[in-house]
């Protein structure tokens, strides 16, 4: 292996070349004082993606004992923070040096979620920290004295300064990675408890923005539990804690506008992942597999049975396979409910702003006008209790316009100027004064759902002279060869790596588990097996540090999304 002076010469002397000069770093490994430096791809020009690198650290350099660590959500939690930290001294550190992105050093974005990430890796032998550098150049010649102090120079001071265990206050690994491994219990003890969710007293669910998901600074009102539905739960570092219970079964939240409504549903859903201590949400915990579902113009569906919400449509046309390219709002809701179910889902998050309103309901007056059989879709309010009952399937669901749903709820949550009461006796003698004689529509049960195999053949992703075309915007879209995945709709989706990490995903389902025996299920069992057992590095084909861990419901609706897709 070569040296860091082996690489420090080779800098200087090409120095006043061209940019290609550089090419003959990519894939060389440099030994430092504790750690090694490899450079996995070099950019074409200043102005292109950056390099690819890597810092490999032994462990006993590094000098965190992963024994004392503890268990997988601390070791994630841990990765997280160093990442953190590497970020925060890169951005400190780096100086522009020339064109382009001449002297950037960049690594994984972090939010306010802790997710497991490629950016940061631990195992027992090492810490390894992926992430991108520019190379300085003036136009297009090498600056290499530029290039030596950045790789040399900064480069050695962030990782002193961000991944040696002596750089850190024990106090603030604690604080971290105490608050994922509470939030991980907490949420482990939901099912024993008949919730699909919690929310913490003292949580402070406004963010600052709709582009700021820090906490509200000033003027947010700490969350407190009505007695009724308060419940208590013992965490390992946190100790007892109260807070709001939201019970398994149908769960309506109530209130007039901006009162609260929406918020503490959009912290539930948050609320599968785990946050960072100071969030004001990192005890806000929903459960893992509970899934935001709204209605989406424009989306396509591709052999979905919607039959149960939406059957006799004009034409005869069979909804127990139904595909189109252009949804209407209720048959997308419709769609993504039954996706979810096929996923695995075991509750259903709504919100009526973001919903399809003749999806929701028909009320007594407009079964009147419109007879049943002039009208394909049967409401939801008809069969959440269905869902629940046959699949096991709980709902929240934000309702600020439609009394309907109290006669179907087993709990109401009113909010009042942000703070929550226990409306589920007065909405009930409301439900029992103010008779609305609707009628039940959508017969006595749910029904089964059929098993829907993807064809491998509908996934390409060719485009033009490459054979892989994956690219990846924010968390809204996906390019895949040709096709253009819309994902602005999965609102549960926080984190631009997540999307990346799906687009490698669907390549990598394609290629090795689409095998035309497979049902959607069961590739994403295949791929949580995969991930389970090598980590995300199982879904790409070289170290890219910026990637950051899924959940099998937001890889689900990215294959759903893909107009290409065909099943069998």
């Amino acid at each position: 292996m070569r040296t860091e002076e082996d690489l420090r010469a080779f800098l200087q002397r090409i120095d006043g070349r061209g940019y290609p000069a550089y090419k003959d770093l990519s894939r060389q490994r440099f030994a430092f004082d504790g750690f090694e430096l490899c450079i996995d791809h070099v950019q074409g020009d200043p102005f292109a993606a950056p390099s690819r690198v890597r810092v490999i650290l032994p462990m006993d350099v590094a000098d965190f004992d992963l024994d004392d660590v503890g268990p997988d959500a601390r070791r994630v939690a841990l990765a997280d923070l160093l990442c953190r930290r590497f970020g925060a001294v890169a951005s400190e550190t780096a100086q522009r040096r020339g064109s382009g992105k001449s002297g950037a050093i960049e690594i994984a974005r972090c939010g306010q979620e802790v997710l497991e990430r490629t950016a940061v890796i631990l195992d027992e032998g090492r810490v390894e920290a992926r992430f991108t550098v520019g190379l300085p150049a003036q136009g297009r010649r090498v600056r290499g004295r530029a290039a030596a102090a950045l790789l040399c120079d900064d480069i050695p001071r962030i990782v002193d300064a961000a991944l040696l265990r002596d750089a850190w206050e024990e106090v603030t690994i604690r604080r971290h990675l105490d608050a994922v491994e509470d939030a991980r219990a907490l949420r482990a003890q939901l099912a024993d408890a008949g919730l699909v969710a919690f929310v913490a007293d003292g949580a402070i669910l406004p963010r600052r923005s709709g582009i700021d998901d820090r906490p509200m600074a000033d003027g947010a009102i700490p969350f407190r539990s009505p007695d009724s539905l308060a419940t208590r739960f013992e965490l390992p570092y946190a100790g007892q804690v109260r807070g709001m219970g939201v019970p398994r079964g149908v769960t309506l939240i109530v209130g007039g506008g901006y009162h609260g409504k929406s918020t503490l549903l959009q912290a539930v859903e948050r609320g599968v992942y785990d946050h960072v201590a100071g969030d004001g949400r990192e005890l806000v915990v929903a459960d893992a597999a509970a899934v935001k579902v709204r209605a989406e113009d424009g989306r396509a569906v591709a052999g979905v049975d919607i039959s149960p919400f939406i059957n006799g449509l004009p034409g005869g046309m069979d909804t127990s396979t139904f595909s189109t390219p252009d949804a209407s709002g209720s048959t997308s809701q419709a769609a993504s409910i039954v996706e979810a179910i096929e996923a695995g889902a075991s509750a259903l998050l709504l919100d009526e702003d973001t919903s399809a309103t003749n999806f929701l309901i028909r009320d007594r007056r407009m079964q009147e006008l419109v007879h049943k059989g002039a009208e394909p879709i049967t409401p939801l309010v008809d069969k959440v209790r269905q869902l629940h009952r046959d699949h096991g399937l709980s709902a929240l669901l934000v309702m600020g316009g439609s009394g309907d749903y109290f006669d179907v709820a087993d709990t109401v949550i009113g909010m009042e100027a942000f703070v929550p009461w226990d409306a589920t006796a007065r909405a009930r003698a409301i439900a029992t004064e103010h008779r609305t004689d609707r009628v039940a529509e959508g017969g006595e049960t749910f029904g089964e759902l059929r098993r829907r195999r993807p064809r491998a053949d509908s996934l390409n992703p060719r485009r033009g002279k490459r054979d892989v075309n994956l690219r990846s915007r924010g968390t809204r879209s996906i390019e895949f060869g040709r096709d253009e995945i819309d994902l602005s709709a999965v609102e549960q989706l926080v984190d631009g790596g997540q999307t990346r990490a799906i687009a490698e995903t669907l390549e990598f389902a394609r290629s090795t588990l689409l095998d035309g025996a497979r049902d959607v299920a069961a590739v994403l069992d295949a791929v949580d097996a995969a991930i389970a057992a090598r980590g995300l590095d199982a879904v790409q084909s070289r170290p890219a540090g910026d990637l950051a861990r899924f959940r099998r419901f937001e890889l689900a609706a990215a294959l759903n999304r893909l107009r290409s897709l065909r099943i069998d």
